[in-house]
């Protein structure tokens, strides 16, 4: 079906429908209340938590995907539109990705060169790879389940980027729980969990979000 044919059909149907918008929401809550359970029963927040937020590095690590989730939510609903413009949500996220980018570089600066190897490899890489993605895997499901109420022009690149939207709220959970504080650890292993779940989505959408 071509895009101007969807739209006409849509505009004769006049069946009231959920906002896209809002069946994101719908959708998105489940899978969320199931990754609080899940960290509430299994991993819990870091000891001390509360008094360590002020701490630059521990407020970025949490604040960053926090900021990548609310771009990556709005960036979803307009991929699953049929003419939908991504374009201003775009910069905002190449923005977040300079920033990040920024954060890796004051952390070299700021670094002794013999610290840049422990800061980067921290010392829970292969569970950041495990629980990032583990934590993302419902919101992921309950988000594809909504964006299919939409007529995304390419599915999969609007399945990576539900993945995206899932992946940095399990990153921004995990970040309560991790140890490792370093921009260096966030820029590498966050970023390579949630390119995971992108990945998923991406395959997920790309069969799921046909239309």
């Amino acid at each position: 079906m071509k895009t101007d044919d969807l739209i006409r059909s849509l505009a004769a149907d006049d069946t009231p429908r959920l906002s896209l918008a809002r069946a994101l929401v719908y959708g998105f809550l489940p899978g969320m209340v199931l990754s609080f359970i899940f960290y509430a029963l299994v991993i819990g927040p870091r000891p001390h938590l509360a008094e360590l937020l002020p701490a630059p590095r521990i407020l970025f690590k949490i604040v960053f995907p926090i900021a990548v989730f609310a771009c990556a939510g709005p960036l979803a609903l307009q991929l699953a539109r049929p003419r939908g413009d991504p374009r201003p949500l775009v910069y905002v996220l190449i923005g977040l990705l300079l920033v990040l980018a920024a954060a890796v570089v004051i952390e070299l600066l700021v670094l002794p060169p013999d610290l840049w190897h422990a800061r980067l490899i921290g010392h829970n890489a292969r569970v950041c790879l495990v629980l990032i993605p583990l934590m993302s895997a419902a919101p992921l499901v309950g988000t594809l389940i909504a964006l299919h109420r939409g007529a995304a022009a390419n599915p999969g690149l609007a399945g990576a980027i539900a993945g995206l939207f899932a992946g940095a709220f399990g990153a921004a959970l995990y970040a309560t729980h991790c140890p490792d504080d370093s921009p260096l650890f966030v820029a590498t292993w966050y970023s390579l969990a949630i390119l995971i779940v992108m990945s998923v989505g991406a395959l997920a959408g790309s069969r799921f979000l046909r239309w």
